[in-house]
């Protein structure tokens, strides 16, 4: 029989962390974090880290487990989710995926197959001559042109996947966006449930403003400005996060300080945007639209325990 596994997502700011905890009490349950930057130690305010008090004596798995010195990437996800998963069954209980990194969620449900054949090194360095040259802004433009879906849902500033794309695209003649929905038409080894919270776009980056404006109040560039000294710059996996790299254009003399803050801001909107174009592309999705229950959590617990 197949395990049962829930996964709570939705755009940035949507309330995923809270939902899961109290999902998490009702139903036994431990928690897996499926967030990028989370998963790094020192990196609190910028990755809006749940707290222990938050966590409210659930046991969470994936977070501040690595050094901000160190890679993560879809892979090393996948198999520590994994492993987070069989160990929480060995306990009796339940895992609650928790997050909004699409991509991950993706991987673990359907053992997504990212064997990668060697690529071409040459074309490899002519991306870089081209980073180098041209900007992000330029691999990103012929991304857009390459594979509009894939750009649909990657930021310029993510300029590995950016590459990966491309590289996919010139090593196969195959675009990686169909490579992904390929993979989605996969048979999940899981009897999931896969919830979506969801909210009005006003009201959403509304929050995220807001949740921006508490992370500087809460001390964000004395976490940035450490981080810097401590040697990373936004060659680091960990700094490529929204709020951390720019803020060190801001340390690097780049931008303005306020310019940052509303870059941040900017992002933030434009990143909770392609999670949502992820989100409505997964297949066997529950969208919970949470004006629909006066964003009132124990009526949107009660409706997940519905489903189950």
């Amino acid at each position: 029989m197949k395990k049962k596994l829930i996964i709570i997502t939705g755009p940035t700011a949507s309330g995923k962390s809270g939902t899961a905890v109290k999902l998490a009490k009702k139903t036994d349950g431990e928690i897996i974090s499926a967030d990028s930057m989370q998963v790094y130690r020192h990196l609190n305010i910028g990755s809006a880290k749940i707290t222990d008090s938050e966590m409210c004596g659930i046991k969470h798995h994936l977070i501040d487990i690595l050094e901000p010195e160190e890679e993560f990437n879809v892979y090393r996800f996948k198999e520590l989710a994994a492993r987070a998963c069989d160990e929480i069954y060995a306990c009796g209980k339940l895992p609650i995926i928790a997050g909004g990194t699409g991509f991950y969620i993706q991987a673990l449900l359907y053992d997504v197959d990212f064997e990668e054949k060697e690529g071409d090194g040459g074309y490899r360095a002519e991306l870089d001559r081209l980073l180098k040259e041209k900007g992000a802004g330029y691999l990103y433009k012929m991304l857009r042109e390459t594979d509009p879906g894939y750009a649909d849902i990657v930021h310029e500033n993510n300029v590995r996947r950016v590459m990966r794309a491309l590289e996919y695209h010139h090593d196969t003649g195959e675009l990686l966006s169909e490579h992904n929905r390929i993979q989605r038409e996969k048979t999940s080894d899981y009897d999931f449930r896969y919830f979506v919270l969801n909210m009005p776009r006003e009201e959403l980056y509304k929050r995220i403003d807001e949740r921006v404006d508490i992370m500087f109040e809460q001390g964000l560039c004395d976490e940035v400005r450490a981080l810097k000294e401590r040697g990373l710059n936004t060659g680091h996996t960990s700094m490529q996060g929204i709020g951390y790299r720019e803020l060190l254009s801001y340390f690097d003399g780049e931008i303005s300080l306020s310019d940052a803050k509303e870059l941040i801001k900017k992002n933030s909107r434009h990143y909770a945007k392609r999670q949502l174009t992820w989100f409505r592309h997964e297949k066997d999705v529950i969208m919970i639209n949470k004006e629909e229950f006066q964003y009132d959590d124990e009526k949107i617990i009660g409706f997940i325990l519905g489903k189950l």
